[in-house]
């Protein structure tokens, strides 16, 4: 049995970037071997493409050609095709919008499955961390109250109840307490009512929830009764419901229902466990061109030692997996897996069309900004951070991982960052490893650690981020810095706090796409 410490080595296992290290080190990076395109580490001015350089100012994440790519040639970045050339494309020459086009590829669905299987279990021992092991077997990282509101009518009741607990108890009997406020739960009718009902059964189920109070108003669409047989076996000792409009004064109830809840809290403690107990959410929000090199193969390093110590990984953004579904499919350690991954892949794109919407109009005006062109670019990027470890879950959404299997499981939700999110969290994510190139305040109710792509994000907003993963980009070990994140990682487990919770930032958002009544 060992613990992270300073200096200990978590392995060699290779995330799925080869960087190529040029002459130009310092100033740009040329990903994979096969690539006709490098990116700026830093602001690089115009030079000669005979020198290696480009011939025009070229931003920090921002692409040039390095050879000459004639108009309807693939430009190639990671390996992959991330599009074609719109025009005649000069060596040394900026290649984005006004030179390069989306142009997913439709032969992904043959993608042989089995890359997965060639990830071997860890043979090291276990690493541990003191963790809450709940009456259920499940295990949490907090110690929390939680207030969860069936409706949007109640959420400012939540919040006095969550105020007043925290001045209470917060720091002693509980680690903290938060209310999980979202506008949903009346009016709402089929999938959609469903959905929240499946978001809330999750958090409602969370292990690092030490206590739950679910709060109604009474006479909302999302009943109890509903919502108790999602949660099945119900721990009344944990989990306590309150009606507003059956209660005389639903504060003065409440609060006595959440000093039981604190009183039994207290009674929990730490005990050492592996790491296998752990499920950890790989989310990237706010990404720049540099994500994809530093922050995501940073976190796919960390998702291939989880896995190979038997913890769960959870990678979502549906969208942002177009373009890239051969990588992952390619990482499915089953065909029924495949199957269902190419299911859900299919179903999304129906989705989109079924609103008359463009499949590949992804990137946000922040990503194209970072150096982002197109869905295909920030997906080869996005998917990093699943570290070629096995995939064998796809879940739908809002329905809980299975722990025991370990490895990756895809979740169903949109690229929406507090969306996809939650989605992860109410599937029984503990922790989230959040990656970022341009920066968000963005927490969720769970601990979220923040890594940011460039070590400018990381100086500028050091009350957002966690960890710097821009030293990267300057030629740092791999090793040297994935060792410092798991180390955190296991931290955090352990009670660090991390910066969404000293800025008491825990939101949810659930996805809505029918009819409200």
């Amino acid at each position: 049995m060992l613990r992270i410490s300073p200096g200990q080595s978590i392995g060699r296992l290779e995330h799925k970037v080869t960087r190529v290290i040029t002459p130009a080190m310092s100033q740009w990076i040329r990903i994979h071997p096969n690539d006709n395109v490098a990116v700026a580490v830093g602001d690089l001015p115009a030079g000669s493409a005979d020198d290696g350089m480009p011939t025009e100012n070229i931003g920090r994440g921002h692409k040039f050609a390095l050879l000459m790519i004639a108009a309807g040639q693939p430009v190639i970045k990671y390996g992959f095709p991330i599009g074609v050339a719109a025009t005649d494309i000069a060596a040394g020459q900026w290649v984005h919008q006004h030179n390069l086009k989306s142009n997913l590829a439709e032969d992904w669905r043959n993608t042989p499955c089995g890359f997965g299987k060639n990830v071997q279990a860890d043979s090291r021992e276990p690493i541990l961390f003191d963790g809450y092991q709940r009456p259920d077997g499940s295990v949490g990282v907090r110690n929390d109250l939680w207030i969860i509101p069936t409706v949007g009518c109640v959420n400012q009741a939540a919040q006095q109840l969550a105020q007043q607990a925290n001045a209470r108890w917060a720091g002693r009997e509980i680690d903290a307490a938060a209310a999980l406020i979202h506008p949903y739960g009346c009016s709402q009718l089929g999938d959609d009512l469903k959905n929240t009902q499946a978001i809330l059964a999750g958090l409602i189920r969370h292990p690092n929830a030490a206590g739950v109070l679910v709060l109604g108003l009474g006479c909302e669409n999302n009943q109890w009764d509903q919502l108790k047989q999602m949660i099945e076996p119900l721990d009344e000792r944990r989990v306590r419901f309150l009606s507003a409009q059956q209660a005389g004064d639903e504060i003065a109830e409440g609060m006595a229902i959440l000093e039981q809840l604190a009183v039994a809290a207290a009674r929990q403690t730490r005990r050492q466990l592996p790491v296998a107990h752990l499920t950890v959410a790989m989310k990237c929000g706010g990404s720049d061109g540099l994500s994809g090199i530093t922050a995501n193969p940073l976190v796919g390093r960390i998702a291939l030692r989880l896995a190979a110590q038997g913890a769960t990984v959870l990678l979502s953004e549906v969208p942002e997996m177009f373009g890239a579904e051969s990588v992952l499919l390619g990482q499915c350690n089953s065909d029924a897996t495949r199957l269902s991954a190419i299911a859900m892949l299919e179903a999304f794109r129906d989705y989109f069309r079924l609103h008359h919407e463009p499949i590949d109009e992804n990137p946000s005006p922040g990503n194209k900004q970072g150096g982002i062109t197109t869905l295909a670019e920030k997906s080869l990027g996005c998917v990093q951070k699943a570290g070629g470890a096995p995939i064998g879950q796809v879940l739908a959404y809002g329905q809980p991982a299975k722990r025991q299997l370990g490895g990756v499981a895809l979740v169903n939700a949109p690229g929406n960052d507090a969306v996809s999110s939650t989605a992860m969290v109410a599937a029984g994510a503990q922790i989230v490893l959040f990656t970022t190139g341009r920066g968000t305040p963005l927490g969720l109710p769970v601990p979220t650690i923040k890594i940011s792509s460039n070590s400018d994000l990381a100086k500028r907003k050091s009350g957002w981020i966690d960890f710097d993963a821009g030293p990267l980009a300057e030629g740092h070990s791999m090793d040297e810095l994935a060792q410092r994140l798991l180390q955190l990682l296991v931290q955090v487990a352990e009670g660090k706090p991390t910066r969404n919770e000293e800025n008491h930032t825990r939101e949810i958002a659930i996805w809505k796409e029918g009819v409200t009544l």
